[in-house]
Parts: structure tokens; sequence; C-alpha cells
């Protein structure tokens, strides 16, 4: 894996430089790393004469549940990093506002929905496409790896993990979800859309 550097550089409106120095230089590049070094160590198992596997402990076990927990970090840090520095506008007449007001009644519905959401979860909230049922879908996760559901697809992920608001907010999570949203770059959402869509 390799990291990606911040897709902009302009200041944000309530979520402080240091605050995305820390969270995108320190922790996700610590995910990059961890992914790498685990695969690593994976590469070499899976090489081996012998392998063993047990449920209980193996190392084996221990670092497939580090690689989906590592990898997942990466992976929803990209898609949250990707959906700021924004002006937090999205084009009406786009196909995600209108899945959106499908969905949700009104945009300011889903974000209202999605803002909840995000107040009960302990890690991510996702908005995503379900690739199955072809429809929108929110999903939290208290952990990188757990709350995920297969053949579902971010569009937005939010990182409500207390690194990502506490420097700037303390313990106020709802305030730190509208600047989120004060920030959010819809585009990246709607390329994600799109893609997942045709």
């Amino acid at each position: 894996m390799q990291e990606k550097p911040l897709p902009f550089s302009k200041d944000l409106d309530g979520i402080s430089k240091k605050t995305i120095e820390i969270h995108h230089d320190k922790l996700y590049v610590g995910y990059v790393n961890k992914s790498n070094e685990i695969a690593e160590k994976l590469s070499v198992i899976s090489k081996q004469e012998k392998i063993e596997g047990n449920a209980t402990y193996s190392e084996l076990r221990a670092l497939k549940d580090a690689e989906t927990f590592a990898n997942n970090g990466v992976y929803l840090h990209e898609d949250y990093f990707g959906s700021l520095g924004g002006d937090g506008k999205l084009d009406a007449t786009g196909t995600l506002s209108k899945a959106l007001v499908e969905k949700w009644g009104s945009v300011e519905q889903f974000v209202k929905y999605f803002s909840a959401c995000a107040m009960c979860s302990r890690g991510w909230t996702i908005l995503t496409w379900d690739v199955r049922q072809k429809k929108l879908r929110i999903f939290n996760g208290d952990v990188h790896n757990q709350g995920g559901v297969w053949g579902a697809l971010p569009v937005l992920a939010l990182d409500v993990y207390e690194h990502a608001y506490f420097i700037d907010y303390g313990s106020d999570r709802k305030s730190y979800i509208e600047s989120y949203f004060k920030n959010l770059n819809w585009k990246f959402a709607q390329d994600a859309f799109e893609s997942y869509t045709k």
C-alpha cells in the first residue's frame, strides 16, 4: 500500500490544521505502514510448507484479524479525507442528490439522519451503495473491521472516533459533524456513487 496525500490544501472551516495533520500524517500513515508490515508477514506464512491455523490462537489468526482492521483503517480514512475540502454544496441536479431525495425525502433529511447515526456510532458512519439491493444505505461501525456489510461500497465515510475532533471540539461531536458537512466535497461522493451505479 502507498499512502495518499491529502486531496485538499486549504484550511477547513472548523477542523483545525493540527487535527488534520495528526489524523492524516500520523494515524492514517500508521495504518498504511502496519498494513504493509502485516502483508509481508502473511506473504511469508503463505509460502511455508506447514501452515498452522487455529481459531483459538495462531499467528495466522492474529495477522488475519489485524489485516482487516489495518486495511479498513486505510480505506475508510482515504474515503474520509477524500470527502473533505469542499464547500458543502451539493449539485441538486446530480444523480446522488436525486437518489438521496428518493430515499430520504430530501437532502436535509438525509443529513439529519446521517448525523444522528454518527452521534450513536463509536467509530464510523458510512453512506454506502448496496450492490445487491441497488440502493443507498447507512451503516455504522464501532471499529474498522466491524459493521461493514459485504457488497456495500462506501460513498461517504465519516470518522467519529474522538481523535477526529477532540482537539477542536472536546466532547462536542455534534458541532464536529456540522463542520464535516460544511467542508464536504460532494463531488467525491457523486463520483463514487456514479462509478458504483453505472
